[in-house]
């Protein structure tokens, strides 16, 4: 299967309560992870947008759903960045914010295609497990991307994806992403088409 093409990306809606959620008209996929695994970065890099999501120097940057709509060589669809998770310093009262809009968005868009889950390429946290678990549940398709892959060696690369399989307890083979070199770019965007045509 040919990697997507993407022709554009545009900032849609930035949603910190469920009633702000936009209608859904287009397929969706969801994007999620840990506070400062590269999120903002990564979603710039898949769209060839430097500055669409807002890359923070202060993890937990991210405090609302944001939709963008995504133009491409095959299906238009909506990406949708979710909250960062499992940052200590964020208060208590935003994660009780967060919790609640983030299964509600699970739970109620009919439309959506799949998560992309990224985890560090260099260690797995407790909340990575969990939110790993969380969405299997949902039986929602996952695709697992391990970030900063410039940070691994590749003749470490084969260790490091048995370690994320086993720290997060899945089959599931993670594509290995540099959004600083673009290595893993083409990788993802095939599996991108893979949920989109599912």
């Amino acid at each position: 299967m040919a990697a997507l093409k993407i022709h554009s990306a545009e900032f849609k809606a930035s949603c910190g309560a469920v009633d702000q959620f936009l209608k859904p008209t287009l397929p969706e996929v969801a994007i999620v992870g840990r506070s400062n695994v590269g999120k903002s970065s990564t979603i710039n890099c898949l769209v060839n947008r430097k500055g669409l999501a807002k890359v923070g120097k202060t993890p937990g940057k991210t405090q609302t759903i944001n939709f963008f709509q995504i133009e491409t060589s095959g299906p238009r669809f909506m990406l949708v960045d979710l909250p960062g998770y499992g940052f200590a310093k964020v208060p208590e009262r935003i994660h009780q914010l967060w919790a609640p809009l983030i299964e509600e968005f699970f739970h109620s868009r009919e439309n959506l295609r799949g998560v992309i889950m990224l985890v560090d390429s260099r260690r797995v946290q407790d909340s990575d497990r969990d939110m790993m678990a969380w969405i299997g549940q949902l039986n929602i398709p996952i695709m697992l991307v391990a970030t900063k892959a410039d940070k691994v060696i590749r003749g470490k690369r084969q260790a490091a994806a048995r370690e994320l399989q086993e720290g997060l307890g899945v089959d599931v083979l993670p594509i290995f992403l540099s959004a600083y070199t673009g290595e893993g770019k083409h990788q993802v965007l095939s599996q991108l088409r893979d949920l989109l045509d599912s």
